[in-house]
């Protein structure tokens, strides 16, 4: 039987993790520019995006694949490997940079400083809904579907145990436990 714990702990290796992360994004400070959030602990280390760009994507992420129960410090790590995608292609680097920009522009319209800056969350949705037709939003929701749920983290934090085939599949594993269907 699946056993989903859904308290949040704080254990030794959590510290360990997000001090080390800590440790990179301060050595980072002094090659390039970092994006650390005041509002979580977590940084991102960017050569090509900018740090509003990477806040503005973040949030967005965010805001197309909820759950209250994940930090943002796994939307930023999906986020991420665009900063070196971007670098390799100026396209991609354009189409991120516009379309955050036009989120953030469409931000300001609503009295906000930028889209990541918006408190409201129907209004970042309601503007998301917007560009829905974009390609920039198509790229943003098709590579966070891997990006964010390929993370192992992300699996214990949303009840997924991983793969199965190395343990023998779940025919005898849970086949049958659907504790998480109670009406």
């Amino acid at each position: 039987m699946r056993q989903l714990d859904r308290r949040t702990r704080f254990t030794r290796r959590h510290f360990l993790q997000t001090t080390g992360v800590t440790a990179i994004g301060v050595g980072a400070l002094a090659t390039g520019q970092v994006l650390i959030d005041p509002r979580g602990a977590w940084a991102m280390s960017l050569t090509t995006l900018s740090p509003e760009t990477a806040k503005t994507l973040v949030q967005a992420a965010r805001d197309i694949y909820p759950h209250d129960r994940l930090a943002e410090s796994f939307y930023a790590k999906a986020i991420e490997p665009y900063d070196a995608a971007a670098a390799k292609d100026p396209a991609l680097k354009d189409l991120l940079t516009n379309g955050a920009g036009e989120l953030d522009k469409q931000a300001a319209a609503r009295g906000a400083k930028s889209y990541a800056d918006l408190p409201n969350e129907a209004d970042r949705v309601a503007i998301l809904k917007a560009i829905s037709g974009t390609p920039f939003f198509a790229k943003l929701r098709g590579d966070m579907i891997s990006a964010l749920y390929n993370q192992p983290e992300v699996w214990a934090k949303l009840g997924y145990e991983g793969p199965s085939a190395q343990k023998g599949g779940y025919l005898h594993r849970g086949f049958n436990d659907i504790d998480w269907l109670k009406a």
